[in-house]
Formats: C-alpha cells, structure tokens, sequence
C-alpha cells in the first residue's frame, strides 16, 4: 500500500448533513437545523408578535397619550412602530417608559365592550361621568330622558367611537377634554340645534377619539362643551379689578 494511500485512510470523514462532530475541545458542532442554520450558538429566537399583541400595545400607547404622557408625533412614531413590529421585543421596547396599563384600565374594574345599548323612556336622566370605560360603539334609544356624557376622565382604549342617535326630547350632552373631536355631520336634525362651546386647545394636542354622531335626534339639543370650572377656578381666573391712587 502506498504512503498516499495511507494517508487517505487516517484522515477524519466529513460530517454529513444533520450529523454532530466533536472538535478538538470537546464541544459540539456541525449540526443543522431544519431552517439551514447552525446550532449550537446559545441563542434563543425571538418570539414572534401577534396582532392582539400589537393591539393591546396600540391601547397603552393611546391612553398614555390621553393622559399627557407622550406628545402628537411621539404617539404617531411609536404607533407606527407598533403596528410594524415583528417580534415581543420590538413591542416592549414602546412602552418601557410607561406605566402598566393595569395602573389606568384595569383601575375601573371593567372591560372595553364592543357596543352598548341604552334605553330608556321618560325617567331620570341618563349620565356616564367619572372613569367609565368607552365603549367602541354605543346605541342611544332614549325618549324625553337627558343624556349627559363626560369623557372628562373616561378611560379611552380606542381612537374612535360611533354613537347611534334615536333620541326625541331633552338635551344630549358631550362634555369633552383636549384631544377629543366631536363629529356631527352624520347626524339628522329634526327640530334640534347643535351648540358647541369647546375652549381652545395646543395645536401639539394628539386626537386620542373621534366621536362620530349619526342617526336622529328629534327635539331639543346636541351640546357639546368643556367641563365647567369649579368656583375656585372661576376665582383664579377672574380678571383682577384695576387699583385707584389714593
């Protein structure tokens, strides 16, 4: 046998595709992993990112900007990256700077629901104030009963909510806050008025809901206002009275 031949017979066979051949330290590699890449580097991939995922983080970022915590174009940019995100990662990263959404919706004790309904035929008068969850959709059925809705300090998960008007008689009222747009062109008048008495509001202001009126309001009024100042607001900001010399 030949010294070339030999030498072909000692040397180490290649490793296959899928085989595992331990090098000189005692470790492990050449292995494949069905996707054609290596293992063996330690490292686990990312989890990928749903589209519940994203909506509850488009959620967090849009009550924060409700609360004042991130500017108009932070909101755009970081909405943005929500709804193009891949992976968990890239989702936390969004809202690392904020607090748990558990400190703002959970605080109610109640969930989003997608539509309520309420009716109601000559009786007290129908009021959604304090921290109440909007809904997505909410169907107005009410006959000569007020209806006052204060979204002063509701809990806004949604940059849009639709509200179905059947209402005849009394006043439908919107109590509004900086960043909410009231919407009444699809709204059929029939012996009402709408009166909008809204106070000017920072340009840099984000739209954080849009409240679409569409349907019928028969009798009476559509308000749409600020909420109103408490008398010690009204003291701060009454203009002072001039000084005489004496």
């Amino acid at each position: 046998m030949s010294r070339y031949s030999v030498s072909l017979l000692l040397a180490p066979l290649p490793a296959s595709r899928g085989e595992v051949r331990q090098d000189q330290d005692g470790s492990m590699s050449g292995e494949i992993s069905p996707t054609g890449k290596r293992s063996g580097s330690g490292s686990s991939p990312e989890l990928r990112a749903s589209h519940a995922d994203r909506d509850r983080v488009v959620d967090v970022l849009r009550i924060a900007a409700g609360d004042g915590l991130l500017t108009a174009d932070e909101l755009d940019e970081r909405l943005e990256a929500a709804l193009s995100a891949r992976t968990l990662s890239e989702l936390t990263a969004l809202t690392a700077d904020l607090p748990p959404v558990s400190a703002t919706v959970g605080a109610t004790g109640a969930e989003v629901k997608d539509i309520v309904r309420i009716e109601q035929v000559h009786s007290g008068a129908v009021k959604r104030v304090g921290r109440w969850v909007v809904p997505r959709r909410l169907e107005l059925a009410v006959t000569y009963c007020g209806v006052t809705l204060d979204f002063t300090d509701a809990v806004i998960t949604h940059d849009t909510l639709r509200i179905d008007v059947g209402m005849t008689g009394k006043t439908l009222t919107l109590v509004t806050r900086p960043g909410i747009v009231v919407d009444t062109d699809g709204l059929q008048l029939v012996h009402s008025r709408v009166k909008y008495r809204q106070t000017p509001t920072n340009p840099d202001t984000p739209v954080t809901l849009r409240v679409e009126l569409v349907g019928q309001k028969v009798h009476g009024r559509v308000v749409v206002r600020p909420p109103r100042r408490t008398f010690g607001q009204w003291l701060l900001r009454r203009p002072t009275p001039l000084s005489t010399d004496d």
